[in-house]
């Protein structure tokens, strides 16, 4: 597939996926936004893909929607019913629309924050599995400078993440934060130098794609996005039904003959 404003690659087992708008620090467009979910969804259809990196060109990782976009937006469009219905009956509503698909996508996501993550670009920084930012990354919320409020589920998203107190701090001021202290707040999971960024990325990746199974991963990032609407009663009965089907499984299996043998692990998924 051509991207016009993306671009789409692979590392072994990984899909590197680029927002690539540098001049406009990646801000989002419609033609973005659109090539990025079917860029995503190729790589969650793909059998040779176990780990996704999701990156900007440039200075930016995203600053959010382009803002000549936003002048001329429709009030209605955000509640536009391509953005909003179910696609699949088989994932869950809540992550189906128009930002929130990435916990529906059955591999581990890992955004590389190169630079500034503002506004929807934060969004979606929130909704992958792993964030690793450059010493020279920033994060905003930016929508209460804008007129706007907390878009596309992220007053949901950040208390999660980085508690009550720190979310209700970035939204209402829309103040600017560096890399150190997102770490402190446990907006991002670990913090590197700009240079080592793609790297300890793709390290991440190759080690989601090579030590762990697939098959476990896949279950367990289930686990993990569907636990906020359950009971631990309910949390506890997906764990037995999953764990009796996965001690059926051929990854359950090779786990143990790896571990017997005291070599690598060949896990396939099934």
């Amino acid at each position: 597939m051509d991207y016009q404003q993306l671009t789409y690659s692979t590392e072994g087992a990984t899909a590197v996926i680029t927002l690539n708008r540098a001049e406009r620090m990646n801000a989002l467009t419609k033609v973005l936004e659109a090539e990025l979910r079917a860029a995503m969804e190729r790589a969650g259809r793909d059998p040779a893909v176990r780990a996704i990196v999701l990156t900007g060109a440039g200075r930016a990782f995203c600053a959010g929607m382009d803002i000549d976009e936003l002048e001329v937006l429709p009030p209605e469009d955000i509640r536009a019913q391509e953005w909003m219905r179910p696609y699949d009956m088989n994932r869950r509503a809540d992550y189906q629309t128009r930002y929130s698909y990435f916990p529906a996508i059955a591999k581990p996501v890992i955004c590389a924050i190169n630079g500034a993550a503002a506004g929807l670009g934060l969004v979606m920084a929130l909704y992958s599995d792993f964030r690793l930012a450059a010493s020279t990354a920033a994060f905003a919320t930016a929508f209460a400078k804008r007129g706007l409020i907390a878009e596309h589920g992220i007053a949901w998203m950040l208390p999660r993440i980085v508690g009550h107190a720190h979310a209700t701090d970035l939204l209402l001021t829309s103040r600017k934060v560096g890399a150190e202290e997102a770490l402190a707040m446990g907006l991002v999971h670990r913090v590197v130098e700009p240079q080592a960024l793609l790297s300890t990325a793709l390290e991440l990746a190759r080690t989601l794609s090579t030590e762990v199974s697939p098959r476990s991963v896949a279950v367990v990032k289930r686990q993990l996005w569907e636990s906020p609407y359950q009971s631990l009663g309910e949390a506890v009965a997906l764990a037995n039904a999953e764990m009796f089907t996965s001690l059926q499984s051929e990854d359950f299996r090779e786990g143990v003959a790896h571990f017997q043998e005291r070599r690598a692990p060949r896990f396939t998924g099934r």
